[in-house]
């Protein structure tokens, strides 16, 4: 049988034995939007918990709009043009709207990366676009100290516009739940210390903090904390099926509009399964989620409800940029040289985390799961080092070596990756 899994740009055929009992998990076709460009501006008229966004736009005089940096497939060339058309028909001067790319601490995205991003030349002809940057001081205001002791501080230009638009994918994060909504402003806009904060093991550590869980999620508390903190903003969410056309788009209240576009999404992106498995294959979402390992983390932790305990689990990404920053590759090298337990042990104590150094610590979950095998055409031999996992040359072959060790022919395959979170849901 020929499988095939989200790879770079594109996919990867697999193909294995036929005595193999296969059990491909997708999603449920969504319903998508006939018409998103006309789907956008009906949701603008009609938002969710406040009022449309030309009502705003006319008492308002200096808009921030948020978007995503490139590792989510956000739709910006359907959001961005009826944004900022209904600013300007408001009376809002170009020179008074920023779009603002949320990076959080990743890197910019400059050039050619950023026109495909913004994928609207009259966006970039018309408004000031610009990367967020954490680590600057003076590009941020101080906001106050959370209950839980995070001091926040937030980009400059967006505290300081009276119209506050965050636009984002909603889909399972493995961190805070779900991704969009407030946590484009936090930590999509916020100063390191803010970021290195709620990112610490103090947080990362909690059993809520995962895929698909809202309640209870200590960093989605903290995000909702930071909201009421700056008196509010506006989002739009978005919603796209395996091939990313668009399903749903909403805009309003940040809180109300985002539980709403999660409401949607968790139809679609969690899948009951009666069992769990010795083998998992799986892949990290194809491009751009695949472009770092960084990245390709969320794709080993997406499957781990429905891994049995010591099993195999098989990811392939492309890894096309590499490993991901300095940080990171600082991280992954004293997990390899001192183990996780050591690493684990080293980061439980620290009020503010490392950069990137929770990535490697949401590796530990897999890892602690079972074996994680990792196929990749993208990394240098060094890099491979860093990884802390197998590398494989060949899918179908570690996928044969783990059912014949396991005597179990049962193979799990989730071809999109941790876009969509398999729920174990034992039959009754």
């Amino acid at each position: 049988m020929r499988v095939h899994l989200n790879y770079g740009r594109g996919q990867r055929a697999v193909d294995l034995p036929d005595e193999l009992d296969l059990t491909v998990i997708a999603k449920q076709p969504m319903p998508l939007l006939a018409d998103p460009a006309r789907a956008m501006e009906a949701a603008l008229i009609e938002p969710v918990g406040c009022a449309p966004l030309s009502a705003e736009a006319a008492r308002a005089t200096r808009a921030c709009i948020l978007i995503c940096d490139f590792t989510r497939p956000v739709p910006n060339g359907v959001i961005l043009p009826p944004l900022i058309r209904t600013l300007l028909d408001a009376g809002m001067a170009p020179e008074q709207i920023t779009v603002l790319v949320a990076t959080g601490l990743h890197r910019p995205n400059e050039g050619e990366e950023l026109v495909a991003l913004v994928d609207d030349p009259w966006v970039l002809e018309t408004v000031n676009v610009a990367n967020h940057f954490a680590r600057e001081d003076a590009d941020h205001v101080l906001v106050g100290t959370t209950g839980r002791g995070t001091v926040v501080r937030l980009d400059r230009r967006f505290i300081e516009a009276d119209l506050r638009i965050a636009t984002g994918l909603v889909e399972p994060h493995f961190m805070a739940g779900w991704s969009g909504g407030r946590k484009v402003i936090a930590p999509g806009v916020a100063h390191a210390e803010t970021i290195t904060t709620f990112h610490s093991a103090r947080f990362m550590e909690h059993p809520n903090c995962t895929n698909c869980v809202l309640e209870g999620n200590p960093l989605h508390e903290e995000q909702l904390a930071i909201m009421a903190m700056i008196g509010g903003a506006r989002a739009v969410n978005s919603v796209i099926d395996e091939e990313r056309r668009i399903a749903f788009l909403n805009y309003g209240e940040v809180v109300a509009s985002h539980a709403a576009a999660v409401a949607f999404a968790e139809q679609f992106c969690t899948v009951p399964v009666a069992e769990r498995f010795n083998t998992v294959l799986t892949s990290s979402a194809g491009y751009p989620l695949d472009a770092t390992y960084y990245q390709t983390v969320k794709g080993m932790v997406g499957p781990l409800e429905i891994l049995a305990p010591g099993g195999d689990l098989i990811v392939a990404s492309a890894c096309s940029e590499g490993l991901g920053s300095a940080h990171y590759a600082d991280a992954q090298r004293r997990l390899v040289e001192n183990g996780p337990d050591h690493f684990l042990d080293e980061i439980s104590s620290k009020t503010h985390a490392a950069i990137d150094e929770w990535q490697t610590e949401m590796q530990l979950r897999p890892m602690r799961a079972g074996t994680v095998h990792l196929f990749t055409e993208g990394l240098k031999p060094e890099d491979r080092a860093l990884t802390g996992v197998r590398m494989t040359e060949s899918i179908a072959d570690s996928v044969a070596e783990s059912t014949a060790r396991h005597g179990d022919p049962r193979v799990a395959v989730i071809p999109e990756g941790p876009y969509l979170v398999p729920v174990h849901r034992p039959a009754a």
